[in-house]
């Protein structure tokens, strides 16, 4: 049996944050991986998602300045556009696996499992760690309903040869708001399936329902409270999707609906408890089972599931290894959601500072600000959340094309605890988002 120091269970982002510190330090460290080296967000998440995005923004920035002296708008060309994303997406995994190697790591090739609480194995051979970081992340859900084998997940979708003329996304979260809005720009007809009345449920109501009118200005029909019943072949090639009281004809359907790990670690073996939620973690990442660590999307914390975050939690499980005692401490963490129309929010929500004393919430249309006038953006809003004590900001949402560069302004601002006021008396470039934010503070 080959004896480790440290065993990581996952060649992604998070798994790889905790391995190289670990490996410089001089532990002796093998990385398991049982699919594409480099994880979920380059391969087939994040990363692609944003690069067939460039085309999106390109061509709806050309549709809006088209009222300013600009003639024409310009098709997306789908399998270019894919070209252009595998380029740099066929490079990852022996990109990444070389990297491993090339620090001193060992990399094995597999699906790990669970042998008792020290040991794991791949394949037929075993492995022997004095700790354990599990970095496996999450698997999509589809739903549980007859014809499931003909549903497709977003992994598809971000590799698809050619663009079908008509697609169904089932839930109306993240994943599936963001690739319904690359479909339509490319020129699909594009039905989202809602299972409630309400998409992305984690941002505030305004925020959503100004996406929402985004959407449907571009033909994305949005399908609410439908418990779909099954998914059938028609004679005609296309499949369909069947509720009570509603029937829908596409070429490619594509579950959206969250994901969740799956049971091949066989944790049971290591005494390692879960929920629906993930893997049970506390303040420092460890699991029910002393020296094992669970990170990223697939522990059971209230952080956002984003590559960052599982960095965040891979560099603090090595610093915890090599001897740091502190608990976690996470900073604000924005998140987005990207589309032609962006919604980004960071820290205390609108809805969770209304009726409480201790904020004031001042929420503005700043559509008629020089950046975006300058863009002929349809529609921006900012909405920031302050601390009545200390005038320090708490919480931001911001609705535009480029909600993300202004969220992270704010961000830092939370995370410095940099007051309102001393926001206002920096000198940022001009003209540019930040320095409109003046009008706003």
């Amino acid at each position: 049996m080959q004896q480790y120091d440290v065993i990581v269970i996952g060649g992604g982002p998070g798994g790889l944050a905790a391995a190289y510190p670990l490996a410089s330090a001089g532990k002796k460290v093998l990385v398991v991986e049982r699919d594409l080296w480099g994880g979920t967000c380059p391969n087939y998440g994040c990363d692609p998602k944003k690069m067939l995005y460039s085309a999106v923004q390109a061509k709806t920035y050309a549709a809006r300045m088209t009222k300013a002296g600009l003639n024409g708008i310009p098709d997306i060309n789908w399998p270019k556009l894919m070209a252009f994303k595998r380029a740099y997406t066929r490079t990852v995994p022996s990109g990444t696996r070389s990297g491993v190697t090339g620090a001193g790591m060992v990399a094995v090739d597999g699906e790990a499992r669970f042998i008792d609480e020290h040991t794991i194995a791949v394949g037929e051979d075993l492995y022997e760690g004095q700790d354990i970081i599990i970095a496996t992340g999450v698997q999509p859900v589809l739903p549980d309903i007859k014809g499931r084998e003909l549903i497709a997940t977003s992994r598809d979708f971000l590799d698809m040869d050619h663009l079908p003329q008509h697609i169904a996304f089932i839930g109306a979260g993240y994943v599936s708001m963001e690739l319904a809005n690359i479909a339509a720009a490319a020129g699909a007809e594009v039905d989202v399936i809602m299972h409630g009345d309400r998409a992305l449920r984690g941002f505030p109501a305004a925020a959503v329902d100004a996406l929402q009118k985004a959407m449907q200005n571009e033909h994305i029909h949005f399908h609410e409270n439908i418990e779909l019943k099954r998914v059938d072949e028609t004679p005609q090639g296309t499949l369909r999707l069947q509720a009570d009281g509603f029937t829908l004809d596409v070429q490619r359907v594509f579950a959206a609906m969250g994901r969740r790990p799956d049971e091949q670690l066989h944790l049971n073996r290591a005494h390692v408890k879960t929920t629906a939620r993930g893997i049970v973690v506390n303040e420092f990442l460890e699991t029910t089972t002393p020296h094992i660590y669970a990170i990223g999307d697939v522990a059971a914390t209230s952080q956002p599931k984003l590559t960052p975050v599982a960095g965040f939690d891979g560099r603090y499980v090595a610093e915890h290894l090599l001897g740091s005692a502190a608990p976690i401490a996470y900073p604000a963490i924005p998140t987005t959601v990207y589309g032609s129309l962006e919604i980004s929010k960071v820290g205390v929500s609108p809805e969770t500072a209304a009726g409480d004393d201790r904020y004031v919430v001042n929420s503005e249309d700043v559509t008629h600000w020089y950046t975006y006038n300058r863009t002929q953006e349809t529609f921006a809003s900012v909405t920031v959340v302050e601390e009545k004590a200390t005038n320090l900001i708490v919480g931001a949402t911001v609705v535009s094309s480029s909600a993300e560069s202004l969220v992270n302004l704010l961000t830092m601002a939370i995370n410095t605890k940099t007051p309102a006021d001393q926001v206002q008396r920096m000198v940022f470039a001009y003209p540019s988002e930040a320095s409109d934010m003046d009008y706003l503070l």
